[in-house]
Parts: C-alpha cells; structure tokens; sequence
C-alpha cells in the first residue's frame, strides 16, 4: 500500500498559498455564477445562453416553441441540466482549492485542476465550429478561466517548495 506525505505550507509560503487558493477558489464561484445566469435565462424571455443572439441563432424562444413545444422542452431540458453540472464543477473547485489547496494537499490542488480542465476541453471545442464562441457567449467563462490559472500558479510554487522539505 502506498503513502502520500502531506507537507503543509509554512511561514512565508502561506501567502502564496492562500491567495492561489482564494483565486482558484473565486473562479469555481464565478463557474457557480455563469450557471446561474444560464439556468435564469432558460425560464426568462432570453431562453438561449447569455451572449448568443440573432447573429448566432436566427430564432429565439417564441420560435422555438411555437416550430416544436416538444424541441423547446428537450433544450430547456438541456439548459437546466448543464447549469446543473456548470455550477456543480464550479462548487467542486472552489471547495477543493479552499479547503484542499489552502492546506498543501497535492490531491486536492491536482483534482481542482482536472475538474474544470476536463470540462472546458470537452464543451469549448464545439463552440469554434458553429461560430457560437462571441465574447459574449465565453467572456466570462475566459476571464474565470484566467483567474483559475493565476490562482494555480501561485498555489504551484508554494506546493513544489513544501515538498521539497
């Protein structure tokens, strides 16, 4: 059976750690955020995702429904299940960087990357194709994105030294 050492930060690491944390941890409550905007806007007259529009979809709700009630219910569907699973690798992230990563745990700091990576390369991918990547649509998924990944650098540097003692 094998072991893992746990080599908490110390003294001067701390701060590095914590803010890399804080930041990761921010950008899983920002995933948590886009969530709930989507989830709103699928009960709302805006039905499609933030930042998709008549340049990306030429109909909207109305349209939708009154082509195929049965269509609109499947997206709908769709909509509430994927907020559901956005805001839940949000959660996840911003638990394990918090209560994980904070603390110096390699498993948690290696998990709270893979969760939201693994999301984001499967469903950005289809967005290029389809011309569905505005800024609008991703913006915010990109600038939390850009958070995650300074949080994890910062936390990385703390988390190699306390290994290494």
């Amino acid at each position: 059976m094998a072991t893992i050492a746990h080599h908490p930060a110390t003294g001067a690491e701390s701060g590095a750690l914590r803010l890399g944390a804080g930041l990761m941890a921010l950008a899983g409550l920002a995933f948590i955020c886009y969530a709930a905007i989507f989830f709103v806007r699928n009960f709302t007259g805006g039905f499609l995702e933030l930042g998709i529009g008549p340049n990306e979809v030429d109909v909207g709700r109305a349209q939708v429904q009154a082509f195929s009630p049965e269509l609109f219910r499947y997206i709908s569907h769709l909509h509430i299940a994927l907020s559901g699973f956005i805001a839940s690798t949000g959660l996840a992230t911003s638990a394990l960087a918090w209560f994980g990563v904070r603390h110096g745990l390699w498993w948690a700091y290696v998990t709270a990357i893979v969760v939201p990576v693994l999301s984001l390369v499967i469903a950005l991918p289809a967005h290029y194709p389809y011309h569905l990547a505005t800024i609008g649509h991703l913006g915010l998924i990109y600038v939390a994105t850009a958070i995650f990944v300074a949080g994890a650098l910062v936390a990385l540097k703390p988390m190699l030294q306390a290994r290494q003692t």
